[in-house]
Parts: structure tokens; C-alpha cells; sequence
């Protein structure tokens, strides 16, 4: 079977995740992380892209990378991804694939969700127990925001809703999880939050004693905007059945 073409971003931003073959480590002691960043550092210069969040564990890595040029995506991660491994082979006498499958990469939009994605990015150490603070955990992007440093682009971020806001939010352990398809899960106060920004203020549940075609409406805006009908049955008590048909 033929692999899926990659999806395109209008924005240049994409949301990237690599992981060792069969669960394997990438990273087995701190130079093999230093040698990595100083990899994705060299290829920026080369290159000419952006970097707007990482953090790398173990055995898997995020990176939220923005390409100048459309395409680009493909030639710094096969130029990162190619030197890394060679490297790695190199070191611990081993040959063949490091990573598994492809890389995936989701396009990603400058809308509600890029905070929380870089958010859902740094907490990774927090979440795997590695860490206490977020600034305690040394290959991640999350201390050049706080101190500044010459691989992250951390402007671009910080002023869209300001340096104390970002802190805060960093600071709300969150159980939004941005799956490698790119959509997220997000808890049902962000799905209310969210549907009531197009239902003007009217609250979810009340869209279930609406005229069925206005109520049929809603639902396929809501779908159509990225809820899964798993979520908008959650919050609006409209069953599944009546959401897919809409």
C-alpha cells in the first residue's frame, strides 16, 4: 500500500513527533541529546526555519517547527533525521533504522490550541515523572522562554498573549493531549468553552431543544470545526446517532 501523502501546512507551522523503532531510546546519555539540538541548531542556520517549541525524551521527540518555503518540512527533518542516526549508529555500533516508520508531522494553525500545544510539549517530563517543574528539565524548550537562548524563537509566542500569561498557563498541569493526528482531546470545559463561541453564548445543552434544522446545522458546524462526535455528545447530551446523521 502506497504511504499517505503528507498534509501541507498553509501556515508553515507543523507539529512533528519521532519515535525510537520498537520503543527503543534515542537518547542514551546527555551528549546524545546536546548532539541532537546542536544538529537541529546547525540545519536552522542552513536552512532558514523556525523553531517555536521541542523536548526530547528518551525515546521519542516534539519539535513545532515553522518552514519558510512550502515543502521544506520534508528536506530539514530527512537532513536532521539522516545525520542523527548516523551518528547514533556510529557511536553504539549498530546499524539500520533508529526511527520508527516515518516521522509524523500535523499542520498546525496560530489559532486557540498553538499555547496549549506548546504547553502539552513541555509538560512531557512533568507527565512521565521526571521533572517537579517544568524549568527543571534540561532538554526542552520551555527554560530559553524563561531565559532566553539561541535555538527557540520564543517572541512570536509570547507576545501573542503576553510573557505572565504564558508562564501562567505553563503552570496549569493540562490534560489535553494532542495525538499524532493532530486532533486533541481536550476536557469538557474547553469543548463547552469552545461551542459556545458559535452558538454566541447559548449554552451546549440547549442545542438539543432547538428546531431540528437549526439544531442539525449547529452540529455539522461543530463537526465541521474539528469536535469529534464522541465530544459534542459529551457536552450537549445529544446522542452519537443523532450527531453522525446530522
Amino acid at each position: 500500500m502506497a504511504r499517505q501523502a503528507r498534509q501541507l501546512s498553509n501556515s508553515g507551522f507543523y507539529h512533528i513527533v519521532l519515535r525510537g523503532i520498537n520503543h527503543q531510546h534515542v537518547f542514551e546519555d546527555e551528549s546524545d541529546y546536546i548532539y541532537f539540538l546542536k544538529s537541529l541548531h546547525d540545519l536552522k542556520i542552513a536552512l532558514v526555519f523556525e523553531v517555536y517549541a521541542y523536548c526530547l525524551m528518551s525515546n521519542h521527540v516534539h519539535l513545532l517547527l515553522r518552514e519558510k518555503q512550502v515543502g521544506d518540512i520534508s528536506l530539514i527533518m530527512k537532513r536532521l533525521l539522516t545525520k542523527y542516526a548516523m551518528y547514533f549508529n556510529r557511536k553504539y555500533q549498530r546499524s539500520g533504522a533508529l526511527i520508527a516508520n516515518r516521522y509524523k508531522s500535523m499542520p498546525v494553525e496560530v489559532d486557540e490550541y498553538f499555547i496549549p500545544l506548546q504547553r502539552y510539549i513541555h509538560q512531557n517530563p512533568l507527565k512521565a515523572g521526571l521533572v517537579n517543574k517544568l524549568e527543571a528539565y534540561p532538554f526542552s524548550s520551555y527554560r530559553e522562554y524563561l531565559l532566553g537562548g539561541g535555538l527557540t524563537d520564543t517572541a512570536f509566542a509570547l507576545e501573542l498573549i503576553g510573557r505572565d500569561e504564558w508562564i501562567r498557563l505553563h503552570r496549569v498541569e493540562s490534560d489535553d493531549d494532542f495525538e499524532i493526528s493532530g486532533k486533541i482531546s481536550i476536557n469538557n470545559n474547553e469543548i463547552r468553552r469552545r461551542i459556545m463561541h458559535y452558538t454566541h453564548g447559548r449554552e451546549p445543552h440547549e442545542i438539543g431543544s432547538w428546531a431540528k434544522a437549526e439544531r442539525d446545522s449547529m452540529l455539522r458546524e461543530l463537526k465541521e470545526t474539528g469536535l469529534s462526535i464522541r465530544q459534542i455528545e459529551r457536552v450537549t447530551g445529544i446522542s452519537r446517532g443523532v450527531v453522525a446523521k446530522s
